[in-house]
């Protein structure tokens, strides 16, 4: 016989699985004789008192043996021979719009302008050690997309439940933890997630798919308002109709969309900083204890979120126990994101800090731009922002990955930081005030809601607290626009725009939902 239980036990409790069982027999009047097995279907942390609780959802087993089902196997049949279709991009988007047309019986040719997700790591170490930035690979571009080294959580407030389901077992099938089912804010970890995203394509390749590496979409063949393939920085043409998942930090393919009367639109974003504080105070907050987290609870996240001025002012990608790195994806910018590895270990948390940015909010203010070519363009006035914004960065930070930085509660006063704390963010950080050369329409915002979190979570706004600007990629400045039954482009046919960089998706889950839905999208055409 199995039976289910909704639990709210201590933190000690549901760490052990002996403390659990006999709160089983003691409470729910079991025999401890006929438990054969137990399985935890879902697991939150309520902190919400001074008192934790976990809840769980348990699935005992009276005198049954469980089956081997912890998650549901998906079947991918061999597509050699059939009918290829080009997808732009190896992130979450392309990964899994790839295993969707295996499913569908079509043959995904994936083609990435970064290197494979090993090959990559190297690059990232050389930004951090010598303030280099390898404009194909970096934490932006490569196998695995912006997520593959960000810290890989899959949380995402998509309605879409049996999707999301979809995307978590496809990630455990290839060998991701079970506990992403379990858990509310499922999360892999930097350090476990390049070994996932190189499994599954190993399943593209031995279905009959292919994955080029190092091979750049520079153009669209489009004949007649129709896309007939690609062309690449190798010489090589790829012909096929075309999903387009290129992720937020492809400039040149918005330059190019722009530039060739393909439509798109600007969009809006968030802008702000990266804001670290030491792990154990953010414990000591959120679980109400001078003690912090204790032997059984896990790093503690926060969520912020207000209005100030009619824009929403926010936390971001939250990192607890985790690392801010630096993600620039050319030279000549400083950019910053934040990452944790599975066990969440590290002494700091920290979580991006932003504001949000209409395209309506920068019509008639007076930005440099140094892409002349383009600095009339209304089609991509955000994304000249965020450029502009990062190069700033890069000047005040010493013309290298050294970030500038300040203090929390100095940034609130108007005070510049004579030191900075100890940080996380390897390239080094470098005082600067924040307040006086970020745009007042941010700073301005940032400060009230700094203030207004101070209030209400009390420690939360302190000079233990470091802001490390700037955090510029919340999401796409654009969006490609395309028509929302067929997901297709308006006006080119066999066009896909898919998940964060055409503006439909953000985050690894969401970006593979979207993925699947482009996939299916295609086969109907067939």
């Amino acid at each position: 016989m199995i039976q289910e239980y909704q639990l709210r036990i201590s933190p000690g409790v549901a760490a052990n699985e002996q403390r659990l069982k006999e709160y089983l027999v003691q409470e729910k009047g079991l025999n401890a004789r006929d438990i054969i097995a137990m399985r935890i279907l879902k697991r939150s942390i309520d902190a919400r008192q001074r008192t934790i609780f976990i809840n769980l959802n348990v699935r005992v087993y009276l005198n049954e043996k469980p089956k081997n089902d912890e998650f549901q196997h998906t079947v991918y049949n061999n597509v050699e021979g059939k009918p290829q279709v080009i997808i732009v991009g190896a992130g979450p988007g392309g990964l899994f719009a790839a295993l969707r047309l295996i499913e569908l019986g079509l043959r995904p040719i994936i083609v990435e302008r970064g290197k494979n997700v090993h090959e990559r790591k190297k690059d990232l170490a050389v930004i951090s050690r010598e303030h280099i930035v390898n404009p194909e690979s970096n934490y932006s571009f490569g196998e695995g997309g912006a997520g593959a080294y960000s810290d890989g959580k899959l949380y995402t407030r998509s309605k879409k439940r049996g999707n999301v389901d979809k995307i978590l077992n496809v990630f455990c099938q290839h060998g991701a933890s079970a506990a992403i089912l379990v858990d509310a804010h499922p999360h892999i970890g930097t350090d476990k997630l390049p070994k996932v995203i190189e499994n599954m394509r190993n399943t593209i390749i031995e279905c009959g798919g292919e994955v080029h590496f190092e091979t750049r979409m520079d153009a669209l063949i489009i004949e007649g308002e129709k896309v007939k393939g690609i062309e690449t920085n190798t010489g090589k043409t790829f012909l096929g109709p075309v999903i387009l998942a290129t992720g937020h930090s492809a400039r040149d393919v918005y330059r190019w969309l722009a530039n060739n009367n393909v439509t798109i639109e600007p969009k809006g974003i968030a802008v702000g900083v990266r804001l670290e504080h030491p792990a154990t105070l953010i414990d000591q907050i959120q679980y109400h204890n001078k003690n912090g987290r204790g032997n059984y609870l896990p790093a503690a996240e926060y969520s912020f979120v207000t209005q100030v001025e009619n824009r929403g002012v926010y936390s971001f990608c939250m990192c607890p126990g985790g690392f801010v790195v630096p993600a620039a994806s050319e030279p000549e910018q400083v950019v910053v994101n934040g990452m944790s590895p599975s066990n969440r270990g590290s002494r700091w948390s920290n979580s991006g800090m932003v504001v949000e940015i209409q395209p309506e909010d920068l019509v008639n203010k007076e930005w440099k731009m140094r892409d002349k070519e383009y600095e009339n363009s209304q089609l991509l006035h955000v994304m000249h922002f965020q450029e502009e914004l990062e190069h700033q960065c890069w000047l005040q930070g010493g013309r290298k990955q050294t970030a500038p930085a300040q203090r929390m509660l100095d940034f609130t006063r108007k005070k510049l930081s004579y030191d900075l704390p100890e940080s996380s963010y390897t390239p080094g950080l470098i005082s600067s005030p924040l307040h006086f050369w970020m745009p007042d329409f941010i700073t301005k915002r940032l400060s009230q809601g700094f203030q207004q979190f101070g209030r209400t979570s009390h420690g939360f706004l302190t000079n233990e607290a470091v802001m490390i600007g700037v955090e510029t990629r919340s999401s796409s400045p654009v969006r490609i626009i395309r028509d929302k039954d067929t997901l297709q482009h308006i006006r080119i046919k066999g066009l896909f725009p898919c998940g964060e960089g055409a503006g439909y998706a953000g985050g690894i889950v969401s970006a593979g939902i979207d993925g699947e839905r482009c996939a299916e999208a295609v086969a109907e055409q067939k």
